[in-house]
């Protein structure tokens, strides 16, 4: 990705950020049905967003529509796709191969979407030299020598709550750049280091609270 690029996705709304993969997805299902164009109106309608806030959003990509006619599809989804980083592959390590470490590793769709997970690692010897999805699986007092054939730059955090601080700073030390991290545990970094926070107790603790406030 281009400098001034790197500099236009920082200057990008958070909100918007978030949006911008539901247009993808949602142009993707219109491609599929062999529509060739789409209105900033008919994303608004699906995505549940004023149309005003979807010309908004698109403004920050390098795109325009035609007037009454709209988006060309397959154009909207090449600008998206580089924008949003998804069409270069950016090499990750995932730590902590349990349950939801073990789904990570067999999810297809994230391959597509630029994540290649090359490796997985984790405390429990039976796993070292297991694979799963064809994706190797080794001891973590590996790490450093799998980063230095791998050169992995993101680290995805699966492991028990209370291994994640330890682990982060392990591989922090250990090069890796940026963490997606799954656990509720609020991990402590360095400020180069990009963050990126995914608890679903705390998606479940915002649905529980909107369910209970319709309920009363």
């Amino acid at each position: 990705m281009e400098n001034e690029e790197m500099k236009q996705i920082w200057k990008i709304p958070k909100p918007t950020l978030r949006r911008l993969p539901w247009y993808l997805a949602f142009v993707k299902l219109l491609k599929g049905k062999g529509e060739t164009f789409v209105s900033s109106t008919q994303i608004a309608k699906e995505i549940n967003v004023d149309s005003s806030q979807v010309a908004k959003d698109l403004s920050f990509v390098n795109i325009s529509g035609k007037t009454r006619i709209g988006y060309e599809i397959n154009a909207l989804i090449n600008v998206l796709e580089d924008f949003l980083g998804f069409t270069s592959q950016h090499k990750a390590f995932l730590f902590g191969v349990g349950s939801l470490g073990a789904a990570l590793l067999q999810d297809f769709g994230l391959n597509q979407y630029g994540l290649d997970i090359v490796a997985g690692f984790d405390i429990r010897e039976e796993l070292a030299g297991t694979n799963i999805n064809g994706i190797p699986i080794y001891h973590i007092q590996d790490f450093p020598s799998k980063q230095k054939e791998f050169g992995a730059i993101i680290g995805i955090i699966t492991v028990p709550v209370e291994k994640a601080q330890e682990v982060t700073e392990q591989i922090i030390n250990g090069g890796i750049k940026a963490l997606w991290n799954f656990t509720p545990f609020r991990i402590r970094v360095p400020e180069h280091i990009v963050v990126q926070n995914t608890s679903m107790y705390a998606h479940l603790a915002v649905m529980f609270n909107r369910l209970n406030s319709m309920n009363h």
